[in-house]
């Protein structure tokens, strides 16, 4: 499935998944993701992710105690995630994250009336509610909570909520060598989505990221959805290898066309050519085929086609044995490798 790996590992911006104020009054945060106070953001974040594979209502169908349960640990891990909110929450509990909320207030208030008001408290308990004064009204500082910019947490609601845009997705595809090369329009399969047609840039690489609109998790309340990101990852070819924008191949050569010249069929990702194969070139030569590569980034500009020119023996061995006696007459008095003496 394509998911954003810091994320839920199922679409959660989504209507279904609005948390009731009185699940959430009594909820100690840290227990619900069952971490412990000191827990990192990469505790947190594992603990979430564990608990919502368990508990989303997408592979627990007509639960709704598994929903409400799901319920819970979203808002508790959008919280905790985010550094600012659960300072808050350490100090206040659920009610410190009213948007209204006095903090000078009620530490003076903490201080004459002696209790603590963080969550997990004596005073109050998880929540932490009971020295807040008798006006305090849960329900009307949650709804305040998700009205405020139609937002509320991350697409989970409490009470009344406006229009709320879908989470963006991450995710990677792998598409063959010359899709890359060349772009074009391939057909997907992403779970959930069946198939997609993605347009595949000119000379998109290991790496490339991909957006698709509207195609990441749904919105919330009439909200629109958000964007699915797709990072490329390209199969290796069986004979084409890639350097940045320039292609090279290895092209087996016998050993009377290097010697004789010749004209040669060879592949390039348009096809194959015909190559010209210049009268004496030695084994591992390379030759150049401009524009035959890979398409730059950006231009219409493509990069070269580098052709190595790989001698190969006749698999005849004794006529090649009786070759070679000849060759030898041919090296008397030669030192080939005169460049490599000190």
């Amino acid at each position: 499935m394509v998911r954003n790996p810091t994320e839920s590992p199922f679409p959660i911006a989504d209507d279904r998944f609005v948390v009731t104020t009185h699940v959430m009054a009594k909820a100690d945060l840290y227990a619900t993701l069952g971490v412990e106070r000191d827990a990192d953001d990469d505790a947190i974040r594992k603990a979430f992710r564990k608990l919502a594979r368990k508990y989303h209502p997408d592979v627990n169908q007509n639960d709704p105690e598994k929903a409400d349960k799901f319920k819970e640990i979203s808002f508790a891990n959008e919280v905790l995630s985010d550094q600012a909110k659960r300072k808050t929450y350490d100090e206040f509990g659920i009610a410190g994250l009213d948007p209204n909320f006095k903090p000078d207030q009620a530490r003076a208030q903490q201080r004459w009336g002696g209790g603590h008001p963080g969550a997990g408290g004596p005073a109050g308990g998880p929540g932490g509610f009971s020295n807040f004064g008798g006006d305090f009204d849960l329900d009307d500082l949650l709804g305040r909570l998700s009205g405020r910019g139609g937002g509320g947490f991350g697409g989970f609601g409490f009470g009344r909520q406006g229009p709320t845009r879908g989470s963006d997705a991450e995710g990677n595809v792998t598409i063959d060598f010359l899709d890359a090369v060349r772009g074009g329009k391939v057909g997907l399969q992403l779970q959930g989505m069946g198939e997609l047609q993605v347009t595949i840039p000119p000379g998109a690489d290991q790496g490339t990221k991909i957006r698709l609109r509207a195609k990441g998790s749904p919105g919330a309340n009439g909200g629109p959805p958000g964007d699915l990101y797709l990072r490329l990852k390209v199969r290796p070819h069986a004979f084409f290898r890639r350097e940045g924008d320039h292609l090279h191949v290895d092209l087996p050569v016998a050993l009377h066309e290097l010697i004789q010249g010749a004209e040669v069929i060879t592949p390039t990702p348009d096809g194959p050519v015909t190559l010209k194969i210049p009268k004496g070139s030695a084994n591992g030569g390379k030759l150049r085929l401009p524009g035959k590569g890979a398409t730059r980034r950006g231009t219409k500009e493509r990069g070269h086609l580098y052709v190595h020119l790989q001698a190969t023996l006749p698999p005849n061995g004794e006529a090649l044995e009786a070759m070679a006696e000849e060759l030898k007459g041919l090296y008397d008095g030669t030192n080939i490798r005169a460049k490599l003496e000190v």
